[in-house]
């Protein structure tokens, strides 16, 4: 039995052993598909976190950029993944907003006009999946370009996004520390792209996949780059670790503005196209300026835990939760 075999048996028995009996006891048969498809989602998370953990881990302890100097940021990022990579989140808001596209694209046909498929646009695109692949992923990839720099530029998504960012000892676990209010708007935002373009469900899920793991390669606290070249091609940890420094990745006009550098998720041509590249050879120290002791900064609190990392990015959305004035430190 190969690998192929082995997980569709293994989804297959999770599914029908444990899965649908509780589905099909709680009244929510119409659900049976999405959760055969969750229980793959769920899967494939576990194989994620294990080979990440066996090429990731052993690169942090060989080449690290720098030495821990809190042993639990490294385990909190873990929960974070977990969460993110075990559930079915994404998958489910998938499954929500295809149907709603669906009832409009009836509509739309009704009326004569037909849908957008991008796989349309040129003849036989369909007997080349790879290249398939690839277009779906540099559309996806542009689009989240423009949400990553927009977390960068209006004060209340700053006071979500910023959690990412306030990780000072950035590890292989730190791409999914996120606020989960800005994990559903981005997950809502990449399903309805992602729909529109004509991605199926199967297909969404390997491009989440493959973006998920590249993104966890830029967090890893390895001392990696790709090149003078190579990193105009691909984000690299280096190039990464740009937009997470202090002062240089989400600062653009001096201390304490909004903005940044580097905001590409995979393809940095977006950032050479629109003018927010820097390529840079130091590996930077991450954090963001305010949370530094003073005189550097002012000291403010962004949470140890999850459950408080969360409560203070509400309170920081809602301008709740402003930073001590250095002059009172």
């Amino acid at each position: 039995m190969n690998f192929s075999d082995a997980f569709a048996w293994l989804q297959a028995w999770i599914f029908e052993s444990l899965v649908q009996p509780f589905v099909l006891y709680a009244g929510l048969g119409e659900f049976t598909e999405q959760a055969f498809e969750g229980v793959e989602w769920f899967l494939i998370g576990i194989c994620e976190l294990v080979v990440l953990y066996l090429v990731l881990r052993p690169m942090e302890a060989w080449i690290p950029v720098h030495s821990f100097t809190d042993r639990r940021a490294r385990w909190n990022d873990f929960i974070y993944t977990a969460l993110h990579r075990l559930g079915i989140f994404t998958l489910l808001i998938f499954f929500v907003l295809d149907p709603a596209l669906d009832a409009l694209t009836g509509m739309l046909r009704l009326e004569g006009m037909n849908p957008f498929n991008l796989e349309n646009l040129w003849p036989d695109m369909n007997n080349h999946p790879v290249i398939v692949f690839m277009l779906y992923l540099v559309v996806l990839d542009f689009f989240d370009y423009w949400y990553h720099r927009a977390e960068h530029q209006f004060d209340w998504w700053w006071g979500l996004h910023s959690l990412h960012h306030s990780q000072r000892n950035m590890n292989l676990w730190s791409d999914n520390r996120n606020h989960l209010f800005d994990d559903f708007l981005r997950d809502v935002y990449m399903g309805l792209i992602a729909i529109a373009i004509g991605v199926q469900p199967t297909q969404y899920a390997l491009l989440v996949v493959v973006s998920r793991m590249i993104q966890s390669l830029q967090h890893a606290n390895i001392r990696v780059h790709f090149g003078a070249v190579g990193e105009r091609v691909l984000v690299s940890p280096r190039y990464h670790r740009a937009h997470h420094a202090i002062g240089i990745g989400h600062e653009s006009k001096g201390e304490g503005t909004l903005g940044g550098h580097n905001f590409a998720v995979l393809f940095p041509i977006w950032d050479i196209v629109f003018g927010t590249a820097l390529f840079d050879k130091n590996f930077y120290r991450t954090g963001i300026r305010d949370q530094l002791p003073a005189p550097e900064g002012s000291a403010r609190e962004y949470g140890r835990g999850f459950w408080m990392q969360q409560l203070l990015g509400c309170k920081r959305m809602l301008g709740l939760d402003k930073p001590v004035s250095r002059e009172h430190l």
